[in-house]
């Protein structure tokens, strides 16, 4: 597409082009949202040229592991707010997937090839949009001086390798083992406690930077029994050779090779002292470690596990403290790609090392189709008001948007960086109290967040329109 190409609208030329690499769902909703801001853009899809081990098809935004959306429940569900802010930001994968959804309850389901076969048919539709199918082994040209780079998890290994040279080499980090993360307002202090082993005091903290469960013997002996013997997830055939490291076996895996290898690992009880019952001293302690700025949510240190959802909910309820433990997110166990975002990348997600290269979807560490499509919506935009000769406006952050942009380009911790769906732990508190004048709590609590986000989030939107 030449960059000279004249505006219908206006008789002066068009910006010059946006490269987009990877027509998933950030890189396809990157494109639309960069045409449709009057952006021309060339979107660059290796498949079908170069297949994947997980893709089936070459249609652009396939849907690999699961048709749902997950919760279309904007009032209450964190997902679900963001398909709503999504869908007044006029996003193309939301609009495709309300256009083939399919029974699911209350989930946004959708049929997989009507839904792609859609998105494929809009990007090729729109004059603004160049597809090539071709792959881009390594770092972009110098020449293309805005670039969005929207590989997902399965990034070919050849760019991915440019960047990790380019970002550094443990920069672009490859995993297969995620822990389980909790949110803090469900765990029981009358059982935990706040301490860190032998009370040191870390850079930025107090001595009280870990949560800390106590098992007895008897407790323990059960425990460990339970993960031996628990349902696990199987690989998939291209996931079989992939080995465990050994830094991030899953905690079962360790189970496995002895019954004290846990206590003298992860759960090591030394160094601690349980307030609630001084003199008893604990045959094991779970840690939980702050996983966000706010200390809403807390990663279970060591707990990386490929035990189904359902045992892992059952095992860690018998876990004193955490009996009633809301989960913002269980762990598992994968083969992927991902960049550690908090470091390497700026507020509007331009790698810091080369300002020109941008990234969208799950290699930046946000987990879900929702949440890579909204981060490619926001790339787009950030790169066609950069194109425009304008600067970035960022979402607030009490928005869904708002909130998982945060937590990947500085909200989350550098080094215990995971990838994150999202969920109103990651959203700033709020205060909103009932007729009574108590703060509200549980459901009523994340309608209030949700009604505070759609009403900032369409200032956010009113104020780009006015700016323009």
């Amino acid at each position: 597409m030449s960059v000279a190409l004249m505006s219908m609208e206006k008789d002066i030329p068009l910006p010059g082009p946006v490269h987009v690499i990877g027509g998933g769902l950030a890189g396809s909703e990157a494109a639309w949202q960069l045409a449709k801001a009057g952006v021309p853009v060339r979107l660059y899809e290796m498949r079908p040229i170069s297949g994947t081990a997980a893709h089936q098809t070459g249609t652009l935004a396939e849907l690999v592991c699961s048709n749902s959306f997950r919760s279309d429940d904007a009032e209450s569900n964190a997902v679900g707010l963001l398909h709503q802010e999504m869908r007044l930001a006029g996003s193309l994968i939301i609009a495709a997937a309300d256009a083939h959804k399919v029974p699911a309850g209350s989930a946004l389901a959708v049929d997989r090839d009507g839904f792609s076969a859609a998105v494929e048919a809009a990007l090729e539709a729109e004059p603004l949009i160049e597809i090539e199918r071709r792959e881009i082994a390594a770092l972009p040209p110098d020449d293309w001086d805005s670039v969005i780079i929207a590989t997902g998890p399965l990034t070919s290994p050849a760019l991915a390798e440019a960047v990790a040279e380019l970002s550094g080499e443990t920069s672009l980090a490859f995993f297969d083992a995620i822990a389980p993360i909790i949110y803090k307002d469900s765990i029981d202090f009358d059982k935990a406690w706040f301490q860190s082993r032998y009370d040191k005091i870390g850079p930025e903290g107090d001595g009280k930077d870990y949560i800390n469960c106590p098992m007895n013997h008897a407790q323990y002996d059960a425990f460990i029994d339970a993960l031996i013997s628990a349902e696990k997830t199987p690989f998939k055939d291209w996931e079989k050779d992939t080995p465990y490291f050994e830094g991030c076996l899953p905690i079962e895996v360790m189970a496995e090779r002895g019954p004290k290898t846990l206590s003298f690992g992860p759960m090591k009880p030394v160094g601690l002292t349980n307030p609630h019952d001084p003199d008893n001293k604990p045959a094991a302690i779970v840690q939980l470690r702050q996983d966000n700025a706010l200390g809403t949510l807390y990663n279970m240190v060591g707990f990386q596990t490929k035990m189904t959802y359902g045992e892992q909910k059952r095992i860690f309820a018998t876990i004193p403290g955490l009996e009633k433990a809301e989960f913002a997110r269980l762990g598992g166990v994968h083969r992927n790609t991902f960049m550690n975002s908090p470091k390497l990348l700026d507020e509007t997600l331009r790698l810091k090392a080369m300002p020109r290269l941008r990234f969208a979807g799950q290699i930046t560490g946000c987990e879900g189709y929702v949440e890579s499509a909204a981060i490619g919506l926001l790339t787009g935009r950030f790169a066609a008001t950069e194109r425009l000769g304008k600067t970035p406006n960022l979402p607030p952050p009490t928005t869904a948007m708002g909130a998982i942009l945060g937590h990947i380009t500085g909200g989350a911790m550098e080094d215990t960086f995971q990838p994150m769906n999202v969920n109103f732990g990651l959203f700033p508190p709020i205060e909103e109290t009932d007729e009574r004048g108590k703060r509200v709590r549980g459901r009523k609590r994340k309608q209030a967040m949700s009604a505070r986000a759609l009403k900032d989030f369409g200032g956010w939107l009113a104020g780009i329109g006015a700016a323009e």
